[in-house]
């Protein structure tokens, strides 16, 4: 470890002085390591893989700092504690950037050959593809640096390998012809979550199709006309009597010229349109499904690139579909068919890579039976083997699983795990872990030796991040860290990859390890800027977490996330609440700094004996032990912010503002027994109190820690008599035989007293340096005795000239303020003009009470509250609490001064 010495400190905290220095000794003292070897119970996280392109983003910084905070907690707590680190190799994203770069140099993907490409990406990944893994340093996350995996390395290729085979051996992989989002710039199909539905003006075409042999119409309607070339079918609802008499009829197709029938399916809504639905199965997922139910034919009018292909009259071949859906409304406006054009507020699919519209597509794909994994995915959450943190995620979780469809896996990329599956001659396909075992099936298939073409797709990267828990860990082989640290112990993750990840993670586990991967699953909501704003580039709100940190410091950044960790709601974030934070930060640095100061003397041999202790000291250590109590109840539940505000309360309330400032007097007395002992128990108080903050503000815990060893200071390590660093000290215990009820309970009793006489101080407009003399009438005997053994501290901490204990007789011309056993006055003779003092309340009041009665209105006009954005009506509604607020206080004022005139 560093030396440190009694040197001055800064009077301003630097993190730029000490995040770096800290960090480097974590990682050189192996303060991160797990190990197989050791009896320690484990406790285990495997990191939600961020992307190999991507850079640290606010979302990141929340999800990496609370399970930071629980792994460093149970290492304290005496864990064998495993989190495994890593990043997924995002095909798509990983391929467009490297293909970005190619199109810079002159060249493609397709110029260099698939071999040369993969060469140029694994290129890239070794240069740039490190980038978020070391910005998590900078934000204090300590997970096992050495167990660090890529989905791609060679031990997780195995594991996807293996998967894929045994999936298909049982049946569960298998190819299909089915509809995909299919991005037509990357030529690939994407899954939901690269899919941004996105809300747009656009158009409803209506369309009359004429029934065969007869001179009615029936009319439907659409927002894409080009895709009428592949109709199948016309859908009515069964009970619509409208269309009863046509059931069972063809319409003749327009521009066509094909057959097709009128069929009753429930899709169709009577009450929306004019109840009657074009059917094309091919170009749209619900009527896919129509299609499924009532046998219709499934025509693809589109090729990978979405131009029309030869499935479409002639004239349509080959053009864009743009320009085909504007021949196809003239076309049909000439023909007299296009019955109306309406405009209408839609949603339509984008690509969130490509920034092209998805068209749902018809298409050879590879699948999981998704249904029969779901079913064991279920039950382990009904029974309670795993659960959702908070409870209500199981709803959205269970949604999904029992709704679920067949699992898309194939995606026509080049980058990521390719499908271990090759093609014979005639288009028969073998499946095996090696291309040596698809040969030797093909062998025995054809009855001699055949050239074998590999499958060019790749799979899905949720394939492989699926088996994160149990890959990374060493699976398939037997290892040791699969037998300790599987299951893991919880999974910190977002809501928007419940589906995506979390549910395939379940059923992967399941199969592959017969046992789930985790036992809890703590989803925190996601961050949003102080209006409840999704934070987005084009609003111009994003907060860069690399900047906090620069200007601010990780610990503020970190803590300022902690304490905004509500479970169950969404981050309202904004640059003050950092600062606010930062000077929280800074209260602990000064608070600290000030008992460095005054340790001249101090004896770390000598402990402070429990007989001596003052009133004083036995409510701090109440206090912290009550805190202690609290930041573990917190965390074990995964209430973050809860531990976050124990702490915060602890340290900038307790310990700064009453314990430092009642003890001062004894830190400047000249009674050396009494400075000792105090010195001890300031010593003792902070360090315990260092320890509880370390979790969630590891790097000024750790720099204080230091400090306070080179006064002989030492804390118990989770495996040495004394802890090196703080990192691996032992976390702090409650014990019960410091809880001091009595002393407590006089302590806050002249905390009420103080706070008391602040609030008359403060009415009158007195300066914090005004001493002013106060009377107080004590209800009983006992509290009598309780202010007289606290009548010092009293003066000192309300700035007083004299405190003054009536005995029956109250003092006239005073303001009153009661409290539970006392009443506390404040002469105010000479100290205010009462009848000036009234009337500027009096104006004060008018202005505050009108303010109150047009927001009250404004929120009360119905018109107001639908119009109005959100975050307009929430500031109404903060400034009707505000106004109320004031409005009270000026009231309860001018209560007083009428009491007293």
């Amino acid at each position: 470890m560093s030396e440190h010495t009694k040197t001055e400190m800064d009077k301003v905290y630097d993190p730029k002085k000490v995040e770096k220095k800290w960090y480097e000794e974590w990682i050189n003292n192996g303060y991160y390591k797990s190990s197989t070897s050791n009896d320690k119970p484990a406790f285990t996280i495997v990191i939600p893989p961020p992307n190999v392109t991507g850079s640290l983003h606010i979302g990141h910084a929340l999800n990496n700092t609370l399970q930071d905070i629980l792994i460093r907690y149970k290492r304290m707590k005496g864990f064998d504690a495993l989190w495994v680190p890593g990043t997924d190799h995002a095909g798509i994203a990983t391929q467009m950037m490297v293909e970005r770069e190619l199109e810079k140099e002159g060249t493609s993907r397709e110029d260099l050959g698939r071999d040369a490409f993969l060469e140029r990406v694994w290129q890239w990944k070794e240069e740039s593809g490190g980038t978020i893994t070391h910005q998590l340093r900078s934000l204090g996350a300590l997970p096992n640096w050495d167990k660090e995996r890529f989905t791609m390395d060679e031990g997780l290729s195995n594991a996807v390998r293996k998967v894929f085979v045994d999936l298909y051996d049982e049946g569960l992989i298998y190819k299909d012809k089915r509809l995909v989002n299919w991005d037509p710039k990357l030529c690939t199909a994407i899954s939901d979550l690269e899919v941004e539905q996105r809300d747009v003006n656009g158009h409803m075409w209506h369309f009359k199709y004429p029934i065969e042999n007869s001179k009615e119409f029936i009319t439907v309607a659409t927002t894409r006309p080009e895709t009428m070339l592949g109709d199948t079918g016309v859908a009515v609802h069964p009970d619509d009597e409208r269309y009863k008499h046509l059931v069972g009829k063809n319409v003749v197709l327009p521009l066509v010229g094909r057959k097709i029938p009128i069929v009753a399916d429930e899709y169709s809504d009577p009450e929306k349109g004019t109840g009657a639905v074009k059917i094309t199965p091919a170009h749209d997922f619900n009527d896919f499904e129509v299609g499924q139910r009532r046998n219709l034919e499934m025509i693809n009018i589109l090729d990978s690139t979405a131009h029309l292909n030869d499935n479409v009259p002639e004239v349509y071949r080959g053009l864009e579909r743009y320009v085909a859906r504007k021949k196809v409304i003239e076309d049909m406006e000439a023909l007299g068919l296009l019955a109306e054009i309406e405009d209408t507020h839609h949603t339509v699919p984008y690509g969130d890579r490509s920034g092209v519209v998805i068209e749902p597509w018809l298409t050879d794909q590879w699948y999981v039976d998704a249904k029969k994994l779901a079913v064991e995915a279920i039950a382990c959450v009904e029974d309670g083997r795993v659960k959702f943190i908070p409870k209500y995620w199981e709803r959205t979780y269970f949604e999904w699983l029992r709704n679920i469809e067949p699992w898309c896996i194939s995606r026509q990329l080049w980058w990521g795990h390719q499908i271990p599956a090759w093609y014979g001659p005639d288009g028969e396909y073998f499946v095996g872990i090696t291309e040596e075992e698809a040969l030797q099936s093909a062998k025995e298939h054809y009855g001699e030796e055949v050239e074998l073409i590999q499958d060019p797709d790749v799979l899905d990267t949720w394939f492989s991040s699926g088996l994160w828990p149990f890959s990374t860990l060493g699976w398939p082989e037997p290892t040791a860290e699969l037998k300790k640290y599987y299951p893991t112990s919880v999974l910190v993750t977002g809501f928007d990859i419940i589906f995506f990840w979390v549910a395939r993670m379940i059923m992967q586990g399941l199969k592959f390890m017969e046992d789930v991967p985790f036992k809890d699953i703590y989803i925190h909501g996601l961050i949003r800027d102080e209006q409840g704003q999704k934070m987005s580039k084009t609003r111009g709100n994003v907060i860069d977490p690399l900047e906090v940190i620069d200007e601010y410091g990780a610990d503020a950044t970190r803590f300022s996330l902690t304490a905004l960790a509500t479970q169950g709601r969404d981050i309202k974030l904004s640059m003050p609440v950092i600062q606010g934070y930062r000077n929280f930060i800074n209260k602990i640095w000064n608070a600290s700094r000030f008992l460095f100061m005054n340790l001249e003397g101090y004896n770390s041999d000598i402990a402070y004996e429990k007989e001596t202790l003052s009133t004083y000291d036995k409510w701090i250590l109440t206090k912290l032990n009550r805190t202690i109590k609290e930041v573990q109840e917190s965390i074990e539940a995964y209430e973050f912010d809860k531990a976050a505000s124990s702490i915060y309360q602890f340290f900038w309330a307790e310990y700064c503002d009453w314990y430092l400032e009642l003890v001062k007097p004894i830190l400047y007395g000249d009674n050396e027994e009494d400075k000792q002992r105090t010195r001890s128990v300031l010593v003792r108080v902070l360090t315990t109190a260092l320890g509880l903050l370390h979790p969630i503000a590891p790097f000024i815990s750790e720099e204080l820690y230091q400090r306070l060893k080179s006064f002989g200071v030492s804390v118990k390590g989770i495996d040495d008599e004394v802890a090196h660093s703080i990192v691996v000290s032992a976390f702090p215990e409650f014990n019960d035989d410091e809880i001091y009820t009595d002393e407590e309970n006089e302590i806050e009793f002249m905390k009420e007293i103080v706070a008391a006489v602040r609030g008359l101080r403060a009415i009158v407009g007195l300066h914090p340096s005004e001493r002013v003399k106060i009377a107080l009438l004590p209800a009983s005997e006992s509290v009598s005795i309780q202010i007289s053994h606290n009548k010092e501290s009293i003066i000192n901490l309300a700035s007083l000239s004299a405190l003054e204990l009536l005995e029956g007789e109250k003092p006239e011309r005073a303001m009153a303020q009661v409290i539970s056993g006392v009443e506390v006055f404040l002469p105010v003779e000479g100290l205010i003009d009462i009848e000036k003092e009234s009337q500027r309340i009096n104006k004060e009041l008018g202005k505050v009470t009108k303010d109150l009665e047009q927001t009250e209105k404004k929120l009360s006009n119905s018109t107001f509250l639908d119009r109005a954005p959100e975050d307009i009506i929430d500031k109404e509604k903060q400034k009707l609490e505000e106004f109320s607020t004031q409005k009270k206080k000026l009231e309860e004022v001018l209560f007083k001064l009428k009491q007293i005139s």
